[in-house]
């Protein structure tokens, strides 16, 4: 690890300390900063705001493969990394560097002095910080979680706005049904800023259309401004403009079309050239989003093993991976899965119980919040799953190989185990 690297870490397990990272959602303290900062939010090219519960990360890449292989630069903002902080933040188009990073966020912890924030608050301004003074041509900004009191959510007048799809997940801080966390998700709209809207269940979609109609915000909605659908091993985009015929998006998955879509959608409405429209299938990379690992130390442990990685954990994201299991060339499947405790492990697990032929359970390593592995064990035991423990990722992969080594094995249940893997590998 380079000397700026552990700099970096140092300053982050100090901010860790001074400001703890629990979810506390208002906005009065990252006014606060900011005002102390000199307002770099107002002063950030073209804003696209996202918010959503799933795809909004891989969403987020496809725009930004667009709009760079239309010649253009951007920004992103996004969270939570995997293997190393600086994952969150790029500058046009590059990741941060990590004495930028030690630089931009020891600024912020002094102008922030002895007052109460929170960890994400803080990082979040030193990421606005960092981006008002690179150029670009667009930034593209990520909720970390809701919307209306997300410490992202400070843009008085976005280029556009995204909400991808909705579904439970952090029920305790958003609300209990899809209606309470659609109205959290729409409150990034802003009045007359357009709003592009994935696919959403009734219930969201009617909080959203409401929300908009109040703030006069067009929305272009999938079903009705937008289409987007696989035909022929292409994908197919139509809205009032026309017709686009473009390759599958390089992100592997059935749900990475409705995903595409919100990108094309975004990308037409910023009238981007036609080198955008295939640049965002062909050009996006997102770890850990059904991931195909090819190297590194776990796949030594069984070169056989056809091995992948996602780090999806409600059951919006159990759903979409059953899907994508079953659609793949029949061939003994196998589950590795950690979980937080903080999680729906049932809603999660439950899908996967028909497609796959075992799940080996673990505890994520060095997480406090982790479900202990025999608590999933017993919870995807409840589902339909065949099920084991395992202490570790290589005693877990090792165990499957030496039954089947020529097996499909899927390591998923949380982004923290995600990172942990991809960590391994660097």
């Amino acid at each position: 690890m380079s000397a700026a690297a552990r700099g970096s870490d140092l300053l982050l397990q100090r901010m860790m300390a001074l400001h703890p990272k629990i979810i506390d959602l208002t906005l009065d303290r990252i006014w606060r900063l900011l005002e102390a900062l000199d307002h770099p939010e107002r002063k950030l090219p073209p804003v696209i705001h996202l918010a959503g519960t799933n795809g909004k990360g891989s969403t987020q890449a496809m725009i930004r493969a667009g709009i760079e292989a239309a010649g253009l630069t951007c920004h992103a903002y996004t969270s939570p990394h995997l293997a190393r902080f600086h994952e969150r933040i790029r500058l046009a188009g590059a990741l941060i560097s990590e004495p930028a990073l030690e630089a931009v966020l020891d600024e912020c912890v002094v102008a922030n002095g002895a007052e109460s924030i929170t960890y994400f608050e803080i990082t979040t301004c030193a990421a606005l910080l960092a981006m008002s003074r690179v150029p670009a041509d667009y930034v593209l900004l990520e909720t970390g979680l809701g919307g209306r009191l997300d410490a992202t959510n400070v843009i008085e007048r976005p280029a556009a706005t995204v909400i991808t799809p909705i579904s439970m997940d952090h029920e305790l801080y958003l609300g209990d049904t899809l209606a309470l966390i659609a109205g959290e998700k729409a409150g990034i709209l802003k009045r007359g800023v357009p709003c592009v809207v994935g696919p959403q269940p009734e219930a969201a979609l009617e909080v959203i259309e409401a929300r908009a109609a109040a703030l006069c915000a067009p929305l272009l909605a999938h079903g009705q401004q937008w289409h987007v659908w696989q035909e022929n091993g292409r994908l197919v985009f139509q809205d009032e403009t026309g017709l686009l015929d473009l390759p599958l998006p390089v992100l592997p998955g059935a749900h990475q079309v409705q995903n595409a879509g919100a990108a094309l959608a975004v990308l037409r409405h910023l009238d981007m050239p036609e080198a955008a429209f295939e640049g965002a299938m062909t050009g996006a990379a997102w770890p850990a989003r059904l991931q195909r690992l090819r190297s590194g130390p776990l796949v030594a442990v069984a070169p056989a093993i056809e091995l992948w990685l996602d780090g999806g954990h409600n059951p919006a994201a159990g759903e979409a991976l059953a899907v994508h299991l079953a659609g793949l060339p029949k061939r003994p499947t196998h589950l590795i899965c950690g979980m937080l405790n903080t999680k729906d492990a049932r809603g999660f697990l439950r899908p996967l119980a028909a497609v796959c032929d075992s799940l080996t359970a673990l505890s994520i390593p060095d997480e406090v919040n982790t479900l202990p592995a025999s608590e999933t064990a017993r919870l995807a035991r409840e589902v339909g799953h065949s099920v084991h423990e395992a202490e570790d990722l290589h005693a877990a992969l090792a165990g499957i190989a030496a039954q089947q080594p020529e097996a499909r094995v899927l390591i998923c249940g949380s982004l923290y185990l995600a990172g942990h893997v991809l960590r391994g590998m660097a």
